[in-house]
C-alpha cells in the first residue's frame, strides 16, 4: 500500500511517498515555496511519485499538512503539523519523546507518547523570530546566505551577544554591530545562539523529555543544532533530512487511516 504526505510550508513544499507495508520511503520532493500552494503541492507530489516510479492512482491515501493544507483539492484529509511532526519523528526514531520543529515562519515543540502521538505542545506562530525567515533576513544582513551564515557561526571563537530576536530589531542590531567592527563570524554565532535560547524557552513550556529530535528546515543548519544542544544540555537527534519529517508524518497518518478505523487522538493544548 502506497500513501503520500504533502507538507506545504511557507518557504518550501515537501512530499513523501511511503510504502506502508515495508515502512520504506520510496520517493521525496522538496520545492521552493511560492504564492500558489495548490500548484506547488501538486508539483511536489508528482515529483515524489516519479522518484517512487508510481502514479497518482497507485496511492491509497494522501494527507496534506502545513499552512497551505486546505488548498489541495486532491487530498482526502488535512492534518495539523503538530500530529504530523510527532508521527514522522516516531516513524524515523521510535524512541523520540520530544520534537522541536523549526520551520519557515513558526516554531513548535511537541511532547509525544511512546506511540508517537502528541501529549502536549507549545507553539510560536505570532512572529518569525527564530525561524527560517528570521535566518534568511539575518544572513542577508551579514552579506551571505543561510548556509554561509552557518559556516561563519561554526568558525566563531566567541559569539557576539544578540539581545533581540524580533526580525526588525535584530537586523538593526546586526548592522550596528558590524558597523562597530564586530567580526561576521562572531555575529553569526550570536544569532544562532539567540535562536537556540528562544527555542529552548519554548521547549521548556511544553516540557522536555529525551530523546529529542530536531525537525524542520532549520534543522539542516548545523550551527543552530550545535547551539541548541549546548543551551539545552541534551543530545539531539537530527535526521538526515529534517525538512521531510512533517511530510513523512503526513504519509504515516494516511497509512494509519487506511489500516485502522480508530478515531484520531486528541492533540495537546496550545500554549
Amino acid at each position: 500500500m502506497l500513501t503520500a504526505g504533502v507538507d506545504i510550508g511557507s518557504l518550501a513544499t515537501k512530499a513523501v511517498i511511503l510504502e506502508a507495508g515495508s515502512g520504506q520511503v520510496l520517493g521525496t520532493a522538496c520545492l521552493p515555496g511560492g504564492p500558489r500552494p495548490a500548484e506547488l503541492g501538486r508539483a511536489a507530489l508528482e515529483t515524489a511519485l516519479a522518484e517512487a516510479d508510481a502514479a497518482r492512482e497507485d496511492l491509497s491515501g494522501v494527507v496534506a499538512t502545513g499552512y497551505g493544507r486546505q488548498s489541495l483539492p486532491f487530498t482526502r484529509i488535512s492534518v495539523t503539523e503538530i500530529s504530523c511532526a510527532a508521527r514522522g519523528a516516531h516513524f524515523i526514531e521510535p524512541a523520540v519523546r520530544t520534537v522541536i520543529d523549526i520551520g519557515g515562519q513558526d516554531s513548535k515543540v511537541i511532547r509525544c507518547d511512546e506511540e508517537g502521538y502528541p501529549l502536549d505542545f507549545a507553539l510560536n506562530d505570532r512572529c518569525a523570530a527564530g525561524t527560517g525567515r528570521f535566518l534568511e533576513v539575518m544572513a542577508g544582513a551579514l552579506g551571505t546566505d543561510v548556509e554561509g551564515m552557518s559556516r561563519l557561526a561554526q568558525a566563531a571563537d566567541e559569539p557576539a551577544r544578540i539581545t533581540h530576536t524580533c526580525t526588525v530589531f535584530a537586523e538593526s542590531e546586526v548592522v550596528g554591530l558590524l558597523a562597530r567592527g564586530a567580526e561576521r563570524d562572531a555575529v553569526a554565532g550570536g544569532l544562532c545562539r539567540a535562536v537556540a535560547e528562544r527555542t529552548a524557552l519554548l521547549a521548556r513550556q511544553a516540557g522536555i523529555e529525551p530523546p529529542v529530535m530536531l525537525a524542520g528546515g532549520v534543522g539542516m543548519n548545523r550551527a543552530i543544532a550545535e547551539a541548541l544542544r549546548d543551551v539545552l544540555g541534551l543530545k539531539l537527534i537530527v535526521p538526515e533530512e529534517p525538512q521531510l519529517v512533517v511530510a513523512t508524518g503526513a504519509a504515516v497518518v494516511a497509512a494509519d487511516r487506511e489500516t485502522s478505523s480508530a478515531a484520531p487522538r486528541e492533540e495537546g493544548r496550545e500554549r
